[in-house]
């Protein structure tokens, strides 16, 4: 299967002609070819999405969000095939990657609403015979570059609200997860998306990533990804007083109090911390226990975590599948390594794990105990299907460990006492907190993001996301015949 640009409403093969390989990361197998762009096929599409928005903007929001209910039929007609191929390029349990597609048909739909609902608000003026009202304006081209993680669903998180409100989308996806990209535009051309509104280009950052980010017709920028990565977007982005939104990661924790149900703690920490291996930026990496439950949850989690089976996401009888890269398996063994070098106690797994009948980059579901919240482990981003246990005396210590870190994305508690809960609610400085669950699992209809490294403040999702996606325009409009100056005496 050989993959094309979209650019101006045209599938077309890459300027110079070149393509790379998309691997099965639990087999090696070669799922598809991928165009390698380059700065001038870049280029060629902001140019098309920059004159496509100047009737784009016009169409009525209904309109734009009737495309979208379009988009998610399809998406739900097709959400079986999409899943599968998303275990193939990304290697996530197909059940999970169903979940993935669910999201963007979820988002399909709730932003096609916002077609009829992206309200603006009128308000008195303080002079007499005066209108006073503020509507919503699309901004422009939006850059939007996504992770392979969530391949289908942080996609639609952007370019659904960037549409019905009127901007237009040049999308660079992760280089490790392009045909879920490329379907999902297809999908997009299926529903009778006009030619040049939205545009698709493969290739790698500083190829494609980097002429969007410096190109001045590109007027706003939606990433997620690194924060490394993240800080340099911003600072790239922001010497051209682009609009940027970015979602970085986190280092999340489950609480556990002494009260607890263990029962239901253990399937939540078991989802949040080997779900989808760890690649999650909610993903669970600090277990922080009150220690009157520690030794217990400790050997209830080291006998299940045993009993998970490693293999290809599209087996009935796989719980965790691969890493995506060899890179990213690196990664996760050198953090185990040090782990154990700062004094960690290494309960469960800590080795990649080599499976009878697949040749991939699978690593055991790791579990430390005896972690302090200063270890590297519990304070970097891993990334992968690694486990640190934390001790503490209350809820108060607890609390101040998982705040502790640069980043703020989710937090979770299990508690039954309802009064820690709501000074759990107060006291977590993340952006999602979760009461009796896992770290992950976020509904569309929310804002999603957090606090501190995790981003820069924007909020992906929900009604939120409209206000990143468009300008407020304050109109005043004076009937009565004569001049009116506000704030002026008369």
């Amino acid at each position: 299967m050989r993959l094309h640009n979209y650019i101006d409403g045209q599938w077309v093969e890459p300027q110079l002609g070149r393509y790379e390989p998309d691997i099965d990361p639990a087999n090696g197998e070669v799922v598809a070819e991928v165009p390698q762009s380059d700065a001038k096929d870049t280029q060629r599409a902001i140019q098309a999405a920059k004159k496509a928005f100047e009737t784009w903007r016009k169409v009525p929001a209904p309109k734009r969000g009737e495309m979208l209910f379009r988009v998610g039929e399809l998406m739900k007609a097709q959400k079986e095939d999409l899943a599968q191929a998303m275990t193939r390029e990304m290697g996530k349990v197909v059940t999970e990657a169903r979940g993935d597609v669910q999201e963007g048909i979820d988002m399909a739909f709730y932003m096609a609403g916002e077609g009829r609902r992206s309200f603006g608000y009128t308000t008195p003026s303080e002079l007499p015979d005066k209108f006073a009202m503020a509507t919503r304006d699309p901004i422009g081209v939006a850059g939007i570059i996504t992770p392979w993680n969530f391949p289908m669903a942080i996609p639609t998180w952007k370019i659904f609200p960037a549409l019905v409100c009127g901007n237009t989308v040049v999308f660079k996806p992760a280089s490790e997860t392009p045909v879920l990209a490329y379907r999902l535009v297809k999908i997009l051309e299926e529903a009778g998306i006009p030619s040049g509104v939205v545009n698709l280009v493969f290739g790698s950052g500083t190829d494609v990533g980097e002429v969007i980010l410096n190109d001045p017709d590109v007027a706003l920028i939606s990433f997620t990804g690194s924060n490394e990565t993240g800080r340099h977007v911003a600072a790239t982005a922001g010497q051209h007083l682009k609009r940027v939104s970015l979602e970085l990661g986190g280092k999340n924790a489950i609480i556990v109090l002494d009260d607890a149900d263990l029962e239901l703690a253990v399937e939540g920490i078991l989802w949040s911390a080997f779900g989808t291996t760890g690649q999650r930026c909610t993903a669970c990496s600090r277990l922080i226990v009150q220690k009157g439950v520690y030794p217990e949850l400790r050997d209830r989690l080291a006998t299940r975590i045993r009993s998970l089976t490693l293999g290809h996401g599209l087996e009935t009888a796989t719980d965790v599948g691969p890493l995506i890269t060899k890179k990213a398996l690196d990664k996760v063994h050198r953090y185990v390594v040090l782990g154990q070098r700062e004094g960690a106690q290494l309960v469960v797994g800590g080795h990649a794990a080599v499976t009878p009948s697949l040749h991939g980059h699978f690593y055991e579901p790791t579990l430390f105990a005896n972690v302090t919240p200063e270890m590297t482990i519990a304070q970097e981003e891993i990334f992968g299907p690694v486990l640190s246990m934390i001790q503490v005396e209350d809820l108060d210590e607890a609390v101040r460990v998982n705040n502790q870190v640069v980043y703020g994305l989710s937090s979770s508690i299990f508690t039954q006492d309802v009064n820690r809960v709501f000074q759990a609610i107060r006291d977590l400085a993340t952006g999602i907190v979760y009461i009796n669950a896992g770290t992950t699992g976020a509904e569309i209809h929310l804002p999603f993001g957090g606090t501190r490294g995790t981003g820069n403040g924007h909020r992906e999702a929900g009604t939120a996301a409209l206000d990143f996606f468009s300008e407020w325009k304050a109109v005043y409009v004076d009937f009565s015949g004569r001049l009116q100056r506000a704030q002026i005496d008369t």
